[in-house]
């Protein structure tokens, strides 16, 4: 072999050996592992094996690995998780502030019954519902057979077509104070309904069965009721009214009580008095003697000469019940006398 060819055959084969590390598994031309792993392997291999006379010398810093894609793609969660938690508590705080706002103004609704707020959300004190106030049904009104307090011989003298009774009955014979209550009923034979009980005055020294004029004595009796009047306008009664100046009372009454308002309403009683007049009547058909103007008035808080005495806001309400078509009567006496 010539020297040239032995010279060539030695230049191939030192090409050759050149070119033996490239095809080497793990060289510096290998592809990098899909872990990772392998790209740091075979990156020292390449460059510290055979290259002939022409070695180079291993390299005297160690390669720090690169981080491998799975290792890369953990990473960038964890950095996400880091984000979202600090954004969802930034969130949270604020979220709790603006709910607390929202309860606060009324703008939320209220927890369901099935419902349990969580365990950081804000409470807000609910207002208590108060309970709506109980209406209390009308009492029944009480409904009598027979007028209270009256015996026999008086009941007889009630008239049949009477259906209002103003019944005084007088604590005792020589007493000069009394309870008054209006008894209604809707026909003959019906129960009888009772109005309000009201104080009230009679004569200076009691009940009589036998007046006369001057004898500061109340009549007993059973007497109708047709005729109204007095000092002050009509307060809305339906019995005739006669509104005159003429209703005046002089001087003062028993105890020094003014007697100035004593005629402002009054109704005649009709003892010695002609139905279907004025109270002012002077008329007397069972003559002087027998006394006459006894009259329900006003009370002046004493006694009175025979008259039957009320408070002004009663006597108002009084007028104002009163019907001519229920045939009123007064039924008055003290109670012993009455229950006969």
């Amino acid at each position: 072999m010539s020297s040239h060819s032995r010279s060539a055959s030695s230049r191939r084969s030192g090409r050759e050996q050149q070119r033996q590390p490239d095809a080497a598994a793990g060289g510096y031309g290998a592809p990098a592992a899909e872990n990772g792993e392998g790209y740091g392997d075979g990156y020292g291999a390449g460059y510290t094996d055979t290259y002939g006379d022409r070695r180079r010398p291993a390299a005297t810093a160690t390669a720090v690995p690169g981080p491998s894609r799975s290792q890369a793609r953990a990473a960038a969660r964890a950095r996400s998780r880091r984000r979202r938690r600090v954004r969802n508590g930034f969130l949270g705080v604020g979220s709790v502030a603006a709910l607390t706002v929202m309860a606060v103004a009324g703008l939320l609704p209220a927890h369901s019954a099935t419902t349990r707020p969580s365990v950081d959300a804000a409470t807000v004190p609910s207002t208590p519902v108060k309970a709506a106030p109980t209406v209390r049904a009308a009492a029944p009104v009480a409904e009598i057979e027979q007028l209270p307090g009256l015996g026999p011989a008086f009941l007889a003298k009630v008239p049949a077509n009477a259906d209002q009774v103003l019944l005084v009955t007088g604590k005792a014979k020589n007493a000069n104070t009394d309870t008054v209550v209006l008894y209604t009923r809707a026909a003959a034979g019906a129960p009888w309904v009772a109005g309000a009980t009201w104080a009230a005055h009679n004569a200076l020294d009691g009940w009589t069965t036998d007046h006369h004029a001057g004898d500061l004595h109340s009549p007993i009796g059973v007497f109708s009721l047709t005729d109204a009047g007095g000092l002050n306008s009509n307060p809305g009664t339906r019995l005739p009214y006669d509104h005159s100046q003429e209703f005046k009372a002089p001087g003062t009454g028993f105890e020094g009580e003014s007697l100035a308002d004593a005629f402002n309403y009054v109704v005649a009683i009709n003892y010695n008095h002609v139905p279907g007049t004025s109270p002012l009547s002077p008329q007397r058909p069972m003559g002087a003697g027998k006394g006459g103007g006894i009259w329900v008035h006003v009370d002046h808080g004493g006694p009175t000469h025979g008259c039957i005495s009320l408070p002004q806001a009663d006597m108002v309400t009084l007028l104002k019940s009163l019907d001519p078509t229920k045939h009123p009567v007064i039924v008055m006496g003290d109670a012993a006398s009455l229950a006969a």
